[in-house]
């Protein structure tokens, strides 16, 4: 893509004071083959991905994207300079992944994330795998841009979408958002049950001390007293 030229060298220098957040989503998309591959004992084939979470052509302000796969594969590094930001190979086992986000802006840092290819389903939810069905493991994310330079800023406000239609996600994030907030929630509640179980029992503590050292006062103040109550 062309990039406007009269920002000068320093990309017309930081916009004091402006934050922009672009969410994004990453994962991994698999799908098992039902049986090993005779050739390479594969037993999935799988896409890693980095998409906008909006209607977005991300193209606008990323340059490209670093996947980092295992060290297995040929060329484990891979480049991708144009949406979709994406990637498909096959295999059999999991690894993490490492994705590396470039933007057009080189005054920009990149962005590393880190994901856990994922080909099975959990024992809890399913014993053994689909054939023919897809698995989906996938990651909300929000990049902030602090104080970005004026070339980042005109970038990062002239997005066009991607598509006149419905955008759509494989996960339901909202509904994570939920349930994650619940989870939240739940656990303040927890944790101000425990706080105040633990403040009884230290006010109980404290009681039982100030008893014991009234008891030993009236003792050393009165032996006499202690010495004919042991008679």
């Amino acid at each position: 893509m062309s990039l406007p030229t009269d920002f000068g060298p320093d990309s017309g220098g930081r916009v004091k004071g402006l934050v922009i957040v672009k969410a994004i989503v990453y994962g991994n998309i698999a799908r098992y083959f039902g049986k090993k591959r005779e050739e390479d004992g594969h037993t999935h084939q799988w896409t890693v991905y980095v998409k906008p979470y909006a209607n977005e052509d991300m193209s606008a302000y990323i340059k490209k994207v670093h996947f980092k796969l295992h060290e297995s594969y040929a060329n484990p590094n891979r480049i991708v300079t144009k949406p979709p930001y994406e990637l498909t190979e096959t295999g059999w086992g999991e690894f993490e992944i490492v994705i590396k986000i470039y933007f057009h802006d080189s005054n920009e840092r990149p962005v590393t994330l880190y994901h856990i290819l994922k080909l099975f389903q959990s024992p809890v939810s399913e014993t053994a795998p689909t054939v023919g069905r897809s698995l989906v493991s996938e990651s909300y994310e929000e990049i902030v841009f602090q104080e970005p330079t004026q070339l980042m800023q005109h970038l990062l406000n002239n997005i066009k979408p991607i598509t006149n239609g419905q955008w759509t996600h494989d996960s339901d994030f909202e509904e994570k958002k939920e349930k994650t907030l619940e989870k939240i929630i739940s656990a303040q509640g927890k944790v101000r049950g425990e706080i105040s179980e633990l403040k009884d029992k230290l006010q109980l503590a404290k009681e039982t001390i100030s008893k014991f050292k009234e008891e030993i006062a009236k003792l050393q103040n009165n032996p006499a007293a202690s010495i004919l109550s042991g008679v």
